[in-house]
């Protein structure tokens, strides 16, 4: 089995290579090659990668190449981990959306858009390499953002499911309350990629004992904590919003304080100098605790999961992943990108039936779905008007002053990641 990684010289790639390592009998791979422009982060990690493979005894051989042709070719999955214009753009994207009075974050809102509009081009002529390079391959998508990244993907004709952290990371947090096993564990995870709610926690699997209530009534104030929101809110909702829907439920507030501290761009970019420097130490052959702080917990247990799947070598066969809505909710068009429990196999991703959605959360996953139409077409066809359109549309903007401007702001900063501009 052979997998690659696009974005391989990412700093948490070493999260992924531990998991691989790890759980080598889910998911036995023979030849793993990370694929990135960076070179010099490259050796740094691929140097890494190999120790951290080789202390725990991985027979697997780890190369590394700049070239996505020769490090797709003949690949069974690839995984993509891109950030287009690096954290030097991501930066630019939590930062001029604040002088509009908007949220600056890299996957929601004016800086999700303009992400979105470097990544999808860019993710659809790496996919069209994988394509010609293996027409069997499957496209593991964790670019975001994820819901209109896969949504390019699947509309273009590719084998492809988007994955996020965020519901394994609900389940691993609320199996550490539960005092139970995280397998026991499942969640009634409705919404689009970083807009989702647990709407139950379920024991033993998908038709178990829902313990949501007792997990907000005794782990409440600790579950608030954790998202930043007043404990009166989750109460009130009586569901787990993700964490995103802070910038939602909480814009002003959010706005004020991401006025008034340095861009988590800035504090990822620190810490990025002082992981690359640790990978340098031919002695490190661990991933170091630093990682933890980086981001994408879980992630390399969810991506082995999903990928052990839909090669046909195991794996979960229920798990939380983007993509096609297929009638799901009935309110959204049947190709509109969601994020829910999916039986998973080699033939892909099939979700399960969700009950009707209250119309505070239906209402919600509706515009942003417009938005996401809207942003994807912006994307792919390109023009200021287009843009103008999607800002308008996003719920965290809304007013045609705030889309002008930050129409203007958006193309001036991304200029160069633009073709058509």
């Amino acid at each position: 089995m052979k997998l690659a990684v696009v974005g391989g010289g990412s700093t948490y790639t070493p999260e992924l290579i531990d998991g691989f390592a790890r759980l080598r009998d889910t998911l036995p791979i023979e030849e793993l090659v990370l694929v990135d422009p960076a070179a010099d982060r490259l050796d740094l990690v691929g140097g890494l990668a190999r120790r951290i493979f080789a202390k725990q005894d991985h027979a697997g051989r780890i190369t590394t190449t700049t070239d996505i042709d020769a490090g797709v070719a003949d690949a069974d999955a690839v995984l993509l981990q891109l950030r287009v214009g690096g954290q030097a753009a991501r930066n630019k994207d939590e930062t001029w959306p604040l002088e509009c009075g908007c949220v600056g974050q890299e996957t929601t809102g004016a800086g999700g858009l303009a992400k979105a509009l470097r990544t999808v081009p860019v993710v659809l002529d790496i996919a069209e390499r994988v394509r010609r390079a293996n027409p069997d391959a499957w496209i593991i998508d964790f670019t975001n953002p994820v819901g209109i990244v896969t949504r390019a993907l699947l509309q273009a004709g590719h084998k492809a499911v988007g994955l996020c952290n965020v519901a394994i990371g609900f389940q691993r947090k609320f199996a550490r309350l539960l005092d139970v096993n995280p397998s026991e564990v499942h969640l009634d995870h409705v919404g689009l990629n970083h807009l989702t709610w647990e709407l139950g926690v379920r024991l033993g699997g998908p038709d178990g004992e829902n313990v949501l209530p007792k997990l907000l009534a005794e782990h409440g104030d600790a579950i608030a904590d954790d998202l930043h929101m007043p404990r009166q809110v989750i109460d009130r909702l009586g569901v787990v919003p993700s964490y995103y829907l802070r910038y939602f439920y909480s814009h002003d507030e959010v706005v004020r304080e991401l006025g008034t501290k340095p861009s988590r761009a800035a504090e990822v970019a620190a810490m990025e100098k002082e992981l690359l420097a640790m990978y340098g130490d031919p002695t490190l052959d661990e991933k170091p605790e630093l990682l933890a702080k980086r981001g994408g917990a879980f992630y390399s247990e969810a991506a082995v999961d999903l990928a052990a799947s839909l090669l046909g070598n195991g794996g979960s066969p229920v798990q939380v992943v983007n993509t096609y809505n297929n009638g799901t909710l009935p309110f959204l068009p049947d190709d509109a990108v969601i994020e829910v429990q999916a039986r998973v196999g080699h033939d892909g991703a099939t979700p399960l039936a969700v009950p009707a959605l209250d119309p505070l959360y239906a209402g919600l996953i509706a515009n942003v779905t417009a938005y996401e139409d809207l942003a994807l077409e912006a994307a792919l066809r390109g023009g200021r008007d287009r843009v103008f359109k999607a800002l308008l549309a996003h719920p965290l903007i809304g007013q045609y002053e705030y889309a002008d401007g930050l129409t203007d702001r958006l193309i001036a900063h991304n200029r160069e990641h633009l073709a058509w501009a």
